[in-house]
């Protein structure tokens, strides 16, 4: 074995002192200092060259190495020197050995700062915020969510969302302030480190957050990543004794039931495919339909709130109803939690039911018992209407295709038939195997590209009572696939303003930035992207028993939202206030939330035409083209 010399050993130890860092570094500067004003002072004591005092006489040692210590600290004392060559010679040598500690010790300070503001744009500082939401990821969702986020919490004391993702945190600020602008209230706190790791996790204090968001990255097999991030939540060693209240996305069904065993009851689980393919299907099929979930699921208009409101006890789902001037009662939740949407209306609410409702804000839900004038007169008789056959028109292929057809099942009558157009291989086998499946609609498969004009108006699309166009986002990239689209769309709005007719059409966009591109021109011409699970997410984040709410509101089963015609309900051409449409819609089983003016549908800044949730004692008048908007079965 190699003898290890002293020499060896002194510069190992050095090395090692010097790796703490600016600390141990300093602790060196010090003694060097330390030793260099000894060795001047003692040199220049035996040499008999200590300098005179103001009174003549030769200072003392301890002023004589406070001296030096002000000519190292300071190199102009070197002007004030007078005495020996010898002294002289000795000071400046005090003088340089000062300059030269002093400078390494800027030089280590300021290397030391440096570090710590890169620390610190790093992002990798403790979160000190408690009642705060916490994201998890970085998606173009956060962009939707944390703008709702910011809107929900405009009368809140002191906001706060984090975010924690593998990103640059300067880069993670930037783009949010390019993007949002002005937070308001709400304060943005990101940080850098990996969602998954339960180190870097804990650097966003997930134990004392309100709520966490957890979105899904942008690359294959992302459900595996939220899983993780579930996962490093619940099971983590650090964990609450109180519930966590967790919003997350899942991208393929076949991972929903493996995020359910590590969310438990503690996860609101979003099936992002699941829920645009109900989207779609339900919005393609009723005009204005689009405008009022947008306004559901957004926190700028009307909202879904639970209230509590013992004075009703005792009276009916029916009574209820009325009751209500600013808000619009929907359903009620039992103290067990379970939710009932549009329940019979001789339902008696019990002591501890809460009422579920659309109102502008949690604070205006109040029940007011104030007189209700009804038009009887006013009130049509049910007349029960076939349901006739739909045709409808989708275009385009991708995984989705199959989910959106089976739903549409649900809804059509018998006899209804579905054409899709698309040059995906894989779409034949789809279909032949989905028809001996399907109760209502056959389905005719065309073989074309959906972005050729010739193939579109080879189509006559205006034939079709609904069109659908799909985004190709199995086979090509993001921005190829909302090209396609946005060509595809583009055509189809060039064939109906020639053609002087209106095409209900619903369109999937997968990048925001492209459904901006692509502005809709009226109700009837929705596009669908992810921003819709963002809303929803948001929502989710504030009250997590809005998951039961949802689901039953989009799925064929239960309640829905229907526009049924107006003249269905009330006599048209005359004012009527709109407790006299709820009274309509009671007989039938039903709940009115609003209405909707043809007039108006072409006007964006009007909501086109839809008015949800209107205060009830105000009178407005219905035509033969306008719609009530319900909350019904069928």
């Amino acid at each position: 074995m190699r003898k290890i010399s002293l020499g060896e050993q002194l510069r190992y130890r050095f090395d090692n002192s010097m790796s703490r860092g600016p600390s141990a570094m300093i602790g060196w500067l010090f003694l060097v200092s330390v030793l260099l004003i000894a060795v001047v002072t003692a040199f220049v004591v035996l040499t008999n060259q200590v300098p005179l005092g103001e009174d003549k006489k030769a200072i003392g040692v301890p002023a004589l190495m406070w001296s030096n210590l002000l000519r190292a600290l300071d190199s102009g004392a070197l002007g004030n020197d007078s005495g020996s060559p010898l002294f002289l010679g000795t000071m400046f040598v005090m003088t340089l050995g000062g300059i030269f500690v002093v400078s390494i010790l800027i030089g280590v300070v300021t290397s030391g700062i440096e570090s710590r503001l890169e620390d610190l744009r790093k992002g990798r500082s403790f979160v000190v915020e408690t009642g705060h939401t916490l994201i998890l990821g970085w998606s173009p969702h956060v962009f939707t969510i944390l703008s709702e986020l910011v809107i929900a919490n405009a009368n809140q004391r002191r906001p706060c969302v984090v975010i924690l993702a593998d990103k640059d945190k300067v880069e993670m600020e930037d783009e949010l302030r390019d993007r949002l602008g002005s937070t308001g209230r709400t304060r943005v706190v990101c940080r850098t480190g990996s969602p998954i790791d339960l180190t870097d996790l804990e650097i966003a204090n997930p134990h004392a957050a309100r709520s966490i968001i957890v979105l899904a990255p942008e690359e294959d097999n992302a459900d595996s990543g939220v899983i993780k991030s579930i996962l490093a939540i619940t099971n983590n060693p650090n964990r609450r004794e109180t519930p966590y209240h967790i919003v997350a996305e899942i991208r393929e069904t076949r991972n929903l039931e493996a995020a359910r065993l590590v969310g438990r009851d503690e996860a609101s689980l979003v099936l992002v495919g699941d829920l645009i393919s109900r989207i779609m299907v339900q919005t393609s099929r009723q005009s204005g339909l689009s405008v009022v979930y947008t306004d559901l699921l957004d926190f700028g208009g009307d909202e879904i709130y639970f209230s509590e409101l013992p004075e009703l006890a005792g009276k009916t789902f029916g009574e209820a109803l009325f009751t209500f001037t600013d808000s619009a009662l929907i359903g009620l939740r039992s103290p067990d939690g379970q939710i009932v949407l549009n329940p019979p209306m001789d339902t008696r609410i019990s002591p501890g039911d809460k009422v579920i409702a659309i109102s502008s804000d949690d604070d205006t839900v109040k029940s007011l018992p104030l007189a209700h004038p009804i038009e009887e007169a006013a009130i049509r008789e049910t007349v029960a209407q076939a349901q006739a056959p739909e045709r409808t028109l989708v275009l385009g292929w991708n995984g989705r295709a199959e989910t959106i057809i089976t739903e549409l099942d649900q809804y059509v009558a018998a006899g209804s038939s579905l054409t899709v157009v698309t040059d995906e291989s894989e779409a034949t086998a789809t279909l032949e195997a989905l028809q001996s499946s399907l109760d209502h609609q056959s389905v005719v498969h065309l073989i074309g590209d959906t972005t050729d004009r010739r193939v579109l108006e080879a189509l006559k699309p205006g034939g079709f009572d609904h069109i659908i166009t799909l985004s190709s986002s199995d086979t090509l990239d993001v921005q190829q696939a909302d090209g396609r689209t946005l060509v595809t769309l583009l055509h189809l709005r060039d064939m109906a303003s020639r053609a002087g007719q209106d095409y209900s059409i619903v369109s999937e966009m997968l990048d925001v930035r492209n459904r901006e591109l692509a502005q809709v021109t009226q109700a009837d011409d929705f596009i669908v992207s992810d921003r819709l699970v963002s809303l929803m997410m948001a929502q989710l984040s504030e009250n997590s028993e809005l998951k039961a709410v949802f689901d039953d509101l989009f799925r064929a089963e239960g309640s829905e939202i229907y526009l049924k015609p107006a003249s269905d309900y009330v006599v048209l051409g005359q004012p009527l206030n709109f407790y006299t449409v709820l009274e309509a819609a009671r007989r039938r089983g039903e709940v009115a939330i609003g209405y909707r003016l043809k007039s108006e549908s072409n006007d964006p800044k009007l909501a086109y035409g839809v008015h949800l949730n209107p205060r009830k004692p105000d009178t407005f008048t219905l035509s033969a083209q306008d719609r009530v908007i319900v909350l019904a079965e069928s």
